[in-house]
């Protein structure tokens, strides 16, 4: 019988990507930082305004997401919150401060597709997803027994394996 798989289902391969490095690791680096940035730009103009509840929640909601996308942890989660929010402020179905990036603004419809990608694609290698969750090197020891038994001596031939 074969290993036995931890995660048969494959739910955590969909949840967590592959952290790529390199060119494809920075420029995912670099669209992550756009949309927070963005995101905590919006958040922060409703801070002079916060009177509502329904305004510290959008807020709360607007500064966290960018924070979590910025800092590149639990991408995929804050990425939705993200598109959610964005869509909510382009088309006003969520109370909007006085100063609005999002309202009447076609290049709204860029920032939310451009969420929508750092959703579906994770957080790349730059990123505390990459380093608490990315790829790793496991190296398993021999123990003494058996390194013992597979160390050929100098000056004599390599021991077969002897037949039960």
């Amino acid at each position: 019988m074969g290993p036995q798989l931890a995660d048969p289902g494959g739910c955590l391969q969909r949840l967590y990507s592959r952290f790529p490095g390199g060119w494809p690791g920075a420029v995912l680096l670099l669209l992550r930082v756009t949309v927070g940035v963005t995101l905590i730009t919006q958040g922060a103009a409703y801070l002079p305004e916060l009177s509502k509840i329904s305004d510290w929640t959008v807020c709360l909601l607007a500064l966290g997401g960018g924070l979590g996308l910025l800092l590149g942890i639990l991408t995929r989660v804050f990425g939705a919150i993200a598109v959610a929010g964005y869509i909510g402020l382009t088309f006003q179905w969520l109370p909007a401060p006085s100063y609005n990036f999002f309202h009447e603004n076609p290049l709204s419809y860029d920032v939310i597709l451009m969420a929508v990608v750092c959703m579906l694609l994770g957080p790349g290698a730059f990123s505390l997803d990459g380093h608490f969750f990315g790829r790793r090197k496991i190296v398993i020891p021999q123990s003494s027994a058996q390194a013992s038994e597979h160390i050929s001596h100098p000056g004599l031939p390599p021991e077969r394996p002897r037949k039960q």
